[in-house]
């Protein structure tokens, strides 16, 4: 183990910097400042260890690589990503182990990814590389929308041979949430996003069970293999049971597409305090009442029972839903950015938020003007021309009043999709 000499009485050098880097119960480096990625190019200040330490500046550096976008968005016979041994769900790690197989959710997936990649290197002054990655994405979308389309909703995958999985020609794995949701998640959503959310709600989302199923019928019989998944017993886990990540992205899907009520349907089914709320509930759940899990069980005898709880990736991602889904409440360079999704059977929300002692008060009221170019809001009885709202002085609230006009329900008849309000895009730190 490394041994200093250590004054007890010197100044902590490193007491008010951000990152702080600590070896054998010591600090012996940190960086004082961590810029924006537009601002990089500012000087950074750190400090190396020893007694006493000594202080350093670097130049910053605005040099951005695509490295895992080279690596990650490979094409192949449909146009679509090769899924490897398995893309956000592992368990399909048999679909592409001869390097053929192609994933439709990880087309709609990475075509996200490489439009905010193009948004960052263009803040960095490389419009020509933003310029590149844009167009992949639209060669990403216009494949999977070309290539995946099953009649009714979108395919999972392509195996190795280029037979399908979440096909109705499929008799396990007919039909997957996220090769559906993400077609509407992916930024600019699929031409036939709208069927394939109507396809989810009816075969994935179960009101009965309380359940939002990955994927369904679970895989049992089939003589040809997915991976691993099919080693959980049915209805278990990702086979067949609620995973709950890909049922918060079914939420924000509808959220997206303007779907207020089939948002908030999808949240209270999540919500695990609705699982404790009787004594029949807690005896088939089993678990904390006031923890994310991330799993609930969707087969007899144990239907809705939880799985391994405390799951912070799926209670990021159901806060998410309910705070920047449904009441639509965002904030983007500490700027309000307000798009809410309420459902019909709310008058209205309220929102209270603080930041560095300013307030702002956020009213959204269900009613009013139809939907047009966007929400009817006052900032403080004045019309607000649009644009993210700034807090205050310290010390001071702004009063903040939407009003949003009725929804219009997504279905065929309205394809293809075209929200109201272009609606929050989700955060994908955690996917």
């Amino acid at each position: 183990m490394a041994t200093f000499t250590v004054n007890p009485g010197r100044f902590d050098p490193y007491k008010n910097f951000k990152f702080r880097v600590k070896w054998d119960g010591r600090y012996v480096a940190g960086i004082s400042k961590v810029g924006s990625l537009k601002r990089t190019t500012e000087v950074v200040e750190h400090r190396e260890g020893g007694d006493p330490s000594t202080g350093r500046k670097s130049p910053g550096r605005s040099k951005f690589e695509a490295v895992t976008l080279e690596r990650g968005v490979t094409e192949g016979a449909h146009g679509l990503p090769l899924i490897g041994s398995g893309d956000w769900n592992d368990g399909m790690d048999a679909v592409g182990r001869h390097g053929r197989g192609e994933s439709v959710w990880l087309a709609w997936f990475a075509a996200a990814v490489c439009d905010a990649f193009a948004d960052t290197v263009e803040q960095a002054g490389r419009p020509v590389v933003a310029g590149l990655w844009r167009e992949r994405a639209v060669r990403l979308r216009d494949a999977a929308d070309a290539n995946a389309w099953d009649g009714e909703w979108y395919k999972r995958a392509f195996d190795d041979d280029g037979l399908p999985w979440g096909s109705r020609t499929n008799d396990e794995c007919k039909i997957d949430s996220i090769a559906q949701s993400w077609s509407v998640l992916t930024g600019r959503p699929a031409p036939r996003a709208g069927r394939a959310m109507e396809s989810l709600g009816r075969h994935l989302i179960d009101d009965g069970a309380r359940l939002v199923r990955l994927l369904t019928p679970p895989f049992d019989d089939t003589e040809r293999d997915p991976g691993y998944i099919r080693a959980y017993p049915p209805g278990v886990r990702e086979n067949g049971g609620q995973y709950t990540h890909a049922a918060t992205w079914a939420g924000l899907a509808y959220a997206a597409m303007g779907d207020g009520d089939a948002a908030y349907r999808v949240f209270d089914i999540i919500n695990p305090i609705r699982r404790g709320d009787t004594a029949a509930k807690v005896e088939s759940y089993r678990a904390e009442p006031y923890s994310v899990p991330a799993d609930v069980l969707g087969a007899a005898p144990h239907t809705g029972r939880a799985g391994w709880t405390w799951y912070t990736g799926a209670a990021g991602w159901t806060w998410q839903l309910a705070v920047e889904g449904i009441l639509g409440v965002r904030l983007v360079d500490g700027k309000l950015d307000l798009r809410p999704r309420l459902p019909r059977a709310w008058p209205k929300a309220e929102v209270i938020l603080t930041q560095h002692g300013a307030r702002l008060r956020v009213i959204v009221e269900n009613g009013g003007p139809a939907w047009a170019d966007g929400l009817s809001i006052t900032v403080d009885d004045k019309p607000w021309d649009g644009g993210a709202i700034p807090f205050p002085e310290p010390g001071k609230e702004r009063l903040v009043v939407a009003i949003a006009g009725p929804r219009q329900k997504h279905g065929r008849e309205q394809e293809p999709a075209s929200p109201p309000v272009t609606p929050h895009q989700p955060r994908m730190g955690s996917v």
